[in-house]
C-alpha cells in the first residue's frame, strides 16, 4: 500500500518564521522531506532533510530573529516546548543559564496515512506495543496513525505529554480520529495522567510518547495488569540496549543475578550466579523501527529476553515495504526458541544434599537479605528420563497446598498421588516456600525423618504439575510441543555456528535428545559430539 500524505499545514510553521529564513525554505524547494528548522544565536541556520541538512543563510542567527519566532509563538511549557494551534508542528527552545533563549529547534509535524498498514495486524491482536528507534524515523507519526485505526473500534485515550500527537490547543489533530486526549501540565506529571486515563475515562486502549523515567515504567506495568492495551514509544533502539537500562528494562522484564544451587549450575553447566528474567514484561511485542519503511519485530518478548540472557538471541521478523509500496514479511527460520521457561518447585532433602537449597541443616549459607534465590528452571529435555517401571502410588502430605489443586493436577497429569492427611502416612512432603523458611514443625519433622521435600513458589495447578512431573521423572513424548522447542533451540544453535561462533553446547539432555541434535547438527554439515556423564551428559556443536 502506498503512503499517502495529508495535510502539514506547513504554511503555519513557515509564517513564525523571519521572511529570509521562510524564503530560503521556500526555495530549497524539498518541504515533503523537511524534518525541522535550526536557528542558534551567532550561528547559520540550518534546515533539515530525511538525507542531510543544508544552510538556509549565511548571515548568522540574530537576537531579532529569535524573538521574531518567540512573539508568534507565545509561551513555551515547563518542557521548553510550544506548539502552533491546530497543527502538528513542534517548537523548542534552547536557553542559556540565565533563563534566556539562544536557540530554537522548529520540527515539522505531519499526519501520514497508511504507515501503519506493515504492523496492523499486531495492533488489532490487543497485545501490547512497544516502538523503539531514533529521533525522527517516525515513532510518533505510527502513533499518531495507531491511534486513529484503533479508535475506529475501540475507546482510546492518548495521553499527549508534549502534544506531539494530537497537536496544540484544546481540541485534538483531525489525524487522531475518534481517539481522546489527555495533555500533560508537565512532563513529571505523565505517569500520573497515565493513571488518571485509566481510573477515569474507562479505555480499552492508551497510547503513550516517550516513556522514559521510572514512574512512567511503574504506570505503564499498572495499567497492562488492568488488561488496557498499551501502544507505547520508548527511548532506546534495541531490545539488547532497552534490557541495559536500568530505568527502563522493566518494561521488557527486567533482568536480574541470580545464585543457582551446586547440582544446578552442574546441570546447565554455567557459573552458580546467572541473569533471569526477573517478571512478566509489560509489553507483548517489541518493534525496532530501523527505517521508515523498514524493522524487526519481536512478536513474543518474554521469549526474546530469556533467549537473550541464555546466550541464544531470537532472530527476529523482518518487515518492510519496497519501493512499489509493497509490504513484505520475512519469517526468522526459528520463531520459538526457549520461550520462556516455566518455574518449578526445588526439591529439598533433609540429608544436606546440593538440592536443598534452603535448609539449615545442610550447612549451606543462604542468600543475601533482598535476593531471590532462583526458583529451578528446568528444560523439558531435563525431565525427559524414561521410567524403567510402572509409576508407583506415592503419598504425598500437603503442607499449606491446596489438597484440590494437587489431587486436580495428579488426575490431569495422570499419575497416581495419593493426597494424605497427616505426615505419619506420606512418603514426601509438598510445602510452599513461606512455611519452608520459617521452619514450621511438619518440616522440621520431615527433615528429621530424611524425607523428601518439594518447595513450591505459588499455590498454583501449574506448580504443582511440574513438581509432580518431577517427582515422578515423566518422560516426554517426541511429537510434543516441548519436544518441538528443543528442536528450535538446537536450531538456533547449529545457527550460531554457522555464522561463525566456534561452538555451542546445548543444555544436558537424554539420549533419545541427544540423537535428534546430532541429527540435525550432520543435515547442516556440522561435527557434534556429547560430553559429560549421565545425568549432564550434554552435545556440542562444531565446524569441522
Amino acid at each position: 500500500m502506498t503512503q499517502r500524505r495529508i495535510t502539514d499545514d506547513l504554511h503555519a510553521l513557515l509564517d513564525v518564521l523571519p521572511p529570509h529564513i521562510r524564503q530560503a525554505v521556500v526555495k530549497a524547494n524539498d518541504s515533503d522531506n523537511l524534518l525541522e528548522i535550526v536557528m542558534d544565536l551567532g550561528r547559520v541556520p540550518l534546515a533539515r532533510f530525511v538525507q542531510g541538512e543544508v544552510v538556509l543563510d549565511q548571515n548568522e542567527i540574530t537576537r531579532e530573529d529569535i524573538d521574531h519566532v518567540v512573539n508568534k509563538i507565545g509561551e513555551f511549557d515547563a518542557d521548553n516546548r510550544a506548539g502552533l494551534e491546530r497543527t502538528l508542528h513542534r517548537i523548542s527552545a534552547i536557553r542559556n543559564r540565565h533563563g534566556h533563549i539562544v536557540g530554537l529547534t522548529c520540527r515539522v509535524g505531519r499526519a501520514v496515512y497508511g504507515t501503519i498498514d506493515i504492523i496492523q495486524d499486531l495492533l488489532e491482536s490487543g497485545k501490547s506495543i512497544l516502538l523503539l528507534g531514533r529521533p525522527g524515523i517516525g515513532k510518533t507519526t505510527m502513533l499518531r496513525e495507531s491511534a486513529r485505526i484503533l479508535a475506529e473500534k475501540h475507546r482510546v485515550i492518548i495521553v499527549d505529554t508534549s502534544n506531539e500527537i494530537g497537536g496544540d490547543g484544546d481540541v485534538p489533530h483531525p489525524a487522531v480520529g475518534r481517539a481522546r486526549r489527555m495533555q500533560v501540565a508537565q512532563p513529571s506529571l505523565q505517569h500520573e495522567v497515565m493513571i488518571e486515563a485509566v481510573e477515569n475515562h474507562n479505555p480499552e486502549v492508551i497510547i503513550i510518547d516517550e516513556i522514559g523515567r521510572e514512574l512512567e515504567a511503574l504506570a505503564a506495568r499498572t495499567i497492562a495488569e488492568r488488561g488496557v492495551q498499551l501502544v507505547a514509544t520508548a527511548h532506546g533502539r534495541t531490545l539488547e540496549n532497552l534490557l541495559l537500562n536500568p530505568t527502563l528494562s522493566d518494561l521488557i522484564g527486567g533482568i536480574e543475578s541470580v545464585t543457582l544451587s551446586d547440582e544446578e549450575a552442574r546441570r546447565r553447566g554455567t557459573q552458580k550466579t546467572v541473569l533471569e528474567r526477573r517478571s512478566p514484561p509489560t509489553f507483548d511485542v517489541l518493534i525496532e523501527i530501523q527505517e521508515r519503511d523498514r524493522m524487526h519485530v519481536h512478536k513474543d518478548v518474554a521469549a526474546a529476553v530469556d533467549s537473550l540472557v541464555r546466550g541464544y538471541p531470537l532472530p527476529p521478523e523482518i518487515r518492510y515495504r519496497d519501493e512499489n509500496g509493497e509490504i513484505h514479511i520475512e519469517t526468522p527460520p526459528v520463531q520459538a526458541a526457549p520461550r520462556p521457561l516455566p518455574q518449578t518447585s526445588r526439591r529439598a532433602y533433609a540429608n544436606g544434599s546440593d538440592t536443598q537449597p534452603f535448609n539449615r541443616k545442610s550447612g549451606r549459607s543462604t542468600p543475601p537479605a533482598g535476593q531471590m534465590v532462583n526458583e529451578e528452571m528446568l528444560l523439558p529435555s531435563e525431565m525427559n528420563a524414561q521410567p524403567s517401571a510402572p509409576l508407583q502410588t506415592i503419598r504425598i502430605y500437603p503442607y499449606g497446598v491446596a489438597r484440590n489443586r494437587l489431587a486436580q493436577a495428579a488426575k490431569r497429569l495422570g499419575v497416581p498421588a495419593l493426597v494424605v492427611q497427616n505426615l505419619d502416612e506420606a512418603d514426601v512432603l509438598m510445602t510452599l516456600r513461606t512455611y519452608y523458611r520459617s521452619r514450621q514443625q511438619p518440616v522440621v519433622e520431615a527433615e528429621e525423618r530424611r524425607m523428601p521435600i518439594y518447595v513450591l513458589r505459588a499455590n498454583t495447578i501449574n506448580q504443582m504439575e511440574q513438581s509432580l512431573g518431577e517427582l515422578y521423572n515423566l518422560s516426554m513424548d517426541s511429537n510434543s510441543a516441548e519436544w518441538e522447542i528443543i528442536a528450535a533451540q538446537t536450531q538456533v544453535a547449529i545457527q550460531n555456528v554457522l555464522n561463525g561462533q566456534r561452538f555451542v553446547d546445548l543444555p544436558p539432555a537424554p539420549a533419545s535428545i541427544r540423537r535428534m541434535q546430532h541429527e540435525m547438527a550432520r543435515a547442516q554439515q556440522l561435527v557434534s559430539h556429547s560430553y559429560g556423564k549421565e545425568p549432564h551428559r550434554r552435545v556440542r556443536i562444531f565446524r569441522d
